[in-house]
C-alpha cells in the first residue's frame, strides 16, 4: 500500500475569475525596480510643496518668507545678528537681508561644491542637526531655505564674508548662475531674494503688509533688542521693530488697551537642563485669555508641551498661595484652570537644544521633557513672586474667586442652551432650517434684520441654506461675563443653531466642534455703517466665545456686491472700486478703437484690454526702478543691442555734485567693474549712513565719492511686459512721447471730432479709454441688503456658483486681540486715536 495520497483535482476557475487572476499576474510582473521613481535634488518638494510650506495659497506663500527669516534669527539666538531688512520689491519679489556671519562659501571637503549651493539645493544639509554651528534653532530640518528655493520663479542668494560680496542665482531649485564675487564689502551678511512660482502658487502670489509686519513686530519682542526692518517698495512704506523690554514688553504691549491689575507684569527667566524658559504673566479687568506660546521664537498655534506646562503650573500656583494666606472661603466654590485664567495676558517662550514639533509648519512642540521643567519654572517663580508681592496677589486671587463665582452662576443657563442645541427640539423660532442633514453640505446665514432676513429666506436654496435673522444691536460679548452673555436672546440663539455649545473648547463639557450643524456659518450684514457695527458684534462674539470656529474655518463674511453698473441694455454688479476701474476700462473699449497711425492697423477690443492690463503693470514697474534714480528711458536704453537683455544691475556714483549711472547685465560685467574702482563697492548697507558711504579720492581733488549698487528685482518682470507689448508690434521707444501722433483712439463712428483722439506715446492709451468709459453710465450704490429683491439677494451674494465670501482667519491672533480690544473695550481714547488714524483707510463709509 503506497503512502502517496491522491492529486488533487484542479480548480475550476470561472471566466470572471480568470481575468481578475491574469490582471494581478500582469500588474506583479509590472511592479518592479523600473516603476520605483527616486526625485533628484529639489524636485520632490516642487511636487509635494504642501508637505513643506504647508499650502500653496496665502499661509504657504508667507511662511516661505517666515521659513528664511528664521534663519536670520537663528543667528541672532547665536549672538551674531542684530540687524535684519526685509524688502518687498515692485515686481513680487521679496529680500531678506542680515548682518550675520553670512553662509558659508568654502568648497565642502565631502560633496566637492561651495557650501551655500549645498545648503540651497540639498534637503537635510544644514549647520542645525547637532550642536556645531548653532546651540538653539528655530529652523532644525534642514528644509527651509531650500524649499523656498525650490517653490520660487527664480531665488537669489548674496553672501558677504571675507571682505567679498559672493552671489549665485536659480531656477526652481536649479542653479543657474555658479558662485561669482561682484564686489567687495566691509561687513558680513547674508541676503536672500526670491520670487514665488506661479506654477506652484495659483492663488496669490501677493505678499500682504500686515501678515509680515505682525510676526516681525512679535520676532523684535521675542529677541529682545534685535532690530528688524520691513520696507515695502511697492507702496513706499517703512516700520522699524525694536523692543529692548523682550516679552514684558510684549505682554504691556498686548494689555495697552485693557486695564490691568498690577502695573508690571510678572516675569520669570530661567534655564534647566539647557532649555530656557521665559514667563511673561499681567492680569487685567477684562473676561478674555490671552496666552502666547513660543519655542525658539516660533508661534506655535497649537501649543504643545511648553503650554500644558504653564496652564497646569499656573492653576496650581494660585491655588497653593490662597491656601496658603486662607484666602478661599468654604462656601466658595474650587478655584479651576478656566478661574485662573480669566483676565490674563501671557507669552511663554522657550529655547530649546533639540525641539520636536508636529509638522514642518512647526504648529505644536512635542518635547516631552519641556512641560516638567516650564511647569517647575513657573510653579515655583510664580508662587515665589506672590509671597513676595501681597497686594498683587491679593488682587488677582479676587479677580479668580469673582470668576469661579461668575462661572457657577453660568453653568445653569450655559446647561440649558445646551441641552436646547444638542436635543435639535429646542431650535430658535426665527431659525428657517434647511433640509439637509449632512452639517458638512449646510450653511447658515446670520443676516440684519428681519427685512433681509426675509428677503434671504425667500431666494435661499432651501435644500442647504438655513436663515437665522437677528434684531437690532448684538450684546457686546466684550464686555460681558457668560452669565449676562446667555441673558441675550440673539445669542443664545446663535449657540443654539450652532449645536456646539460655547467655549474654547479645553474645559469639560465646553464647545463641541462634533457638533456643529452648519459647517459655513455666514455673515451677511449691510455695507454701511450699522451693519458694520452689528459685523463687529458678531466677529468679537464667535472670536471670544467660539474661538475654535474660526481656526476650524467656519466663519464666512458675505460679501454683498458695492455698485450695479448700467449702460444701455447692459447690468453688472461690482464688488469694489478696484473692479469698478476695471469695468470702466472694459467698457472704454467696448465703443473705443486703437489705431497705429504709421500702418493703420486696428486693435481689436481684447487685444486692446490686453494691452491696457500689461501698460498698467509696467507702469508700476518703471516707477520702481525710477525710485532708484535714473529715468526709465535710461533704463531701456542700456538694453543689450544684440540680445535685448535688460540690465540686473544698477551701480550709482556721487562725485561732490555730480552723479552718474551704471548698468549691468550679469554677475560677470558687475565684476569686472568692480575690480577697476580703486574705492571698492558697497552695498546699499553699508551706504545708509554717510560716513562709511564717502570716500576721499586720495586727495587729488578733495571731492567726496559715494559708490551704490542695486539689484534691479524688477528686470524680469519688465523684461515679460515689453516682449508682450512687442508682440503687439508696439515698440519700446514709444513708450515716451513722441515728436509727432503714433495712435489713435476713436470712439464710435467718428463723426464728430472730439471723438478722434491723437496719442504721441503708448502711456496716454491706458487714460484715453477710462475717459470713454466713464460716458453714459449709471452707478448704483447699494448700502443695504433690503435695497435688493430676493432673487438679486440669492445671485449676488448667496449662489454658490457666483457668490464671493471671505473666510475669516487668525493669521495673527495677538493683533486681533488688540484691534477688537480696542473697537469692543471700555477704553474710549485708543478707540478714538483708532477711528482717527484710519479714517483715510476706510473703504465703504456711510454719509
Amino acid at each position: 500500500m503506497s503512502d502517496q495520497t491522491d492529486p488533487k483535482p484542479q480548480e475550476v476557475l470561472s471566466e470572471d475569475e480568470k481575468k481578475v487572476a491574469d490582471a494581478k499576474e500582469r500588474a506583479s510582473k509590472a511592479y518592479d525596480a523600473s516603476q520605483i521613481e527616486k526625485l533628484e535634488g529639489l524636485d520632490g518638494v516642487r511636487k509635494r510643496p504642501d508637505m513643506y510650506i504647508g499650502d500653496t495659497a496665502e499661509r504657504g506663500l508667507h511662511h516661505c518668507v517666515f521659513e528664511v527669516i528664521d534663519n536670520s534669527v537663528d543667528e541672532a539666538l547665536a549672538g551674531f545678528c542684530s540687524k535684519i531688512l526685509i524688502t518687498v520689491h515692485a515686481d513680487g519679489s521679496i529680500s531678506i537681508e542680515d548682518d550675520g556671519r553670512g553662509i558659508p562659501v568654502d568648497m565642502h571637503p565631502k560633496f566637492k561644491m561651495p557650501a551655500l549651493e549645498l545648503v540651497l539645493t540639498n534637503l537635510h544639509a544644514g549647520g542645525k542637526f547637532g550642536k556645531g554651528a548653532y546651540q538653539v534653532s528655530g529652523g532644525l530640518h534642514g528644509v527651509g531655505a531650500k524649499c523656498v528655493n525650490a517653490v520660487s520663479e527664480w531665488f537669489e542668494a548674496e553672501v558677504k564674508r571675507d571682505g567679498q560680496v559672493y552671489h549665485m542665482r536659480f531656477e526652481r531649485g536649479k542653479t543657474v548662475s555658479k558662485m561669482t564675487v561682484i564686489g567687495k564689502a566691509k561687513t558680513t551678511g547674508t541676503k536672500i531674494t526670491f520670487k514665488p512660482d506661479p506654477e506652484i502658487f495659483t492663488a496669490t502670489r501677493e505678499f500682504k503688509w500686515d501678515v509680515l509686519a505682525n510676526r516681525f513686530r512679535e520676532l523684535a519682542f521675542l529677541n529682545a533688542g534685535l532690530d528688524i526692518t520691513l520696507k515695502d517698495e511697492r507702496v513706499e512704506k517703512t516700520e522699524t521693530f525694536k523692543y529692548k523690554g523682550g516679552i514684558s514688553e510684549f505682554v504691556q504691549h498686548l494689555s495697552k488697551n485693557k486695564d490691568p491689575l498690577h502695573a508690571k507684569p510678572i516675569y520669570l527667566n530661567k534655564e534647566k537642563d539647557g532649555i530656557v524658559a521665559e514667563v511673561a504673566i499681567q492680569y487685567n479687568e477684562g473676561y478674555n485669555e490671552q496666552v502666547f506660546a513660543y519655542a525658539n521664537s516660533i508661534h506655535n498655534i497649537e501649543g504643545g508641551t511648553h503650554l500644558s506646562g504653564f496652564r497646569s503650573a499656573l492653576t496650581k500656583a494660585i491655588n497653593q498661595y490662597s491656601k496658603n494666606r486662607e484666602l478661599v472661603k468654604e462656601k466658595d466654590p474650587q478655584i479651576t484652570g478656566e478661574d485662573v485664567r480669566e483676565g490674563l495676558i501671557a507669552v511663554v517662550s522657550v529655547k530649546v537644544p533639540q525641539p520636536r514639533f508636529e509638522g514642518q509648519t512647526k504648529t505644536k512642540l512635542s518635547n516631552g521633557e519641556v512641560e516638567g521643567i516650564v511647569h517647575s519654572i513657573v510653579y515655583d517663580g510664580l508662587l515665589s513672586f506672590l509671597e513676595e508681592n501681597p497686594p498683587v496677589g491679593k488682587h488677582v486671587i479676587n479677580k479668580v474667586l469673582t470668576a469661579a463665582r461668575a462661572r457657577e452662576a453660568a453653568r445653569k443657563a450655559r446647561e440649558t442652551v445646551r441641552k436646547g442645541a444638542l436635543t435639535g427640539g429646542g431650535l430658535p423660532g426665527k431659525l428657517a432650517d434647511c433640509s439637509e442633514r449632512d452639517p458638512a453640505l449646510c450653511e447658515l446665514y446670520i443676516v440684519e434684520g428681519d427685512s433681509a432676513g426675509g428677503s434671504a429666506k425667500q431666494g435661499r436654496d432651501r435644500r442647504f441654506q438655513a436663515i437665522l435673522p437677528i434684531r437690532g444691536k448684538l450684546l457686546n460679548v466684550e464686555k460681558a461675563r457668560d452669565d449676562k452673555m446667555l441673558a441675550n436672546a440673539e445669542i443664545r440663539n446663535m449657540i443654539t443653531a450652532c449645536g456646539t455649545g460655547f467655549g474654547d473648547g479645553d474645559d469639560e463639557g465646553g464647545f463641541d466642534l462634533n457638533k456643529l450643524r452648519y459647517h459655513r456659518v455666514v455673515i451677511m450684514t449691510d455695507a454701511d455703517v450699522d451693519g458694520s457695527h452689528i459685523r463687529t458684534l458678531l466677529l468679537t462674539f464667535f472670536y471670544r466665545k467660539m474661538p475654535k470656529l474660526i481656526e476650524n474655518g467656519h466663519v464666512y463674511i458675505a460679501q454683498p456686491p458695492l455698485f450695479k453698473i448700467k449702460r444701455k441694455k447692459r447690468e453688472e454688479y461690482v464688488d469694489n472700486e478696484d473692479q469698478l476701474n476695471k469695468m470702466l476700462i472694459e467698457l472704454g473699449t467696448e465703443d473705443a478703437k486703437l489705431v497705429r497711425l504709421k500702418d493703420n492697423k486696428e486693435f481689436s477690443s481684447k487685444q486692446l484690454i490686453e494691452i491696457l492690463d500689461t501698460l498698467a503693470e509696467l507702469d508700476n514697474l518703471a516707477r520702481s526702478v525710477e525710485r532708484r534714480g535714473p529715468k526709465f528711458e535710461q533704463y531701456l536704453q542700456a538694453r543689450d543691442a544684440k540680445s535685448g537683455e535688460l540690465p540686473r544691475y544698477l551701480v550709482k556714483i556721487k562725485e561732490g555734485n555730480s552723479e552718474s549711472f551704471h548698468f549691468f547685465h550679469n554677475d560677470k560685467e558687475l565684476a569686472a567693474f568692480t575690480a577697476e574702482q580703486e574705492a571698492g563697492m558697497f552695498d546699499a548697507t553699508e551706504t545708509e549712513e554717510e560716513g562709511d558711504a564717502e570716500k576721499k579720492d586720495g586727495g587729488k581733488n578733495g571731492n567726496s565719492r559715494r559708490i551704490k549698487r542695486d539689484e534691479l528685482f524688477e528686470s524680469n518682470e519688465i523684461a515679460k511686459m515689453l516682449a508682450a507689448l512687442g508682440k503687439k508690434g508696439f515698440e519700446i521707444e514709444h513708450y515716451t512721447a513722441q515728436d509727432k501722433p503714433l495712435f489713435a483712439i476713436i470712439q464710435g463712428e467718428a463723426k464728430k471730432p472730439e471723438d478722434k483722439k491723437e496719442l504721441f506715446s503708448i502711456g496716454q492709451i491706458l487714460e484715453s479709454v477710462k475717459d470713454i468709459g466713464k460716458r453714459g453710465i449709471e452707478i448704483t450704490r447699494f448700502k443695504g441688503l433690503g435695497e435688493m429683491d430676493s432673487k438679486e439677494l440669492f445671485e449676488t451674494t448667496m449662489n454658490p456658483e457666483k457668490r464671493k465670501m471671505l473666510k475669516v482667519n487668525l493669521a495673527d491672533a495677538a493683533k486681533a486681540d488688540e484691534i477688537f480690544t480696542i473697537l469692543m473695550g471700555d477704553e474710549v481714547e485708543p478707540r478714538r486715536q483708532f477711528i482717527e488714524e484710519n479714517a483715510l483707510n476706510v473703504r465703504n463709509l456711510d454719509i
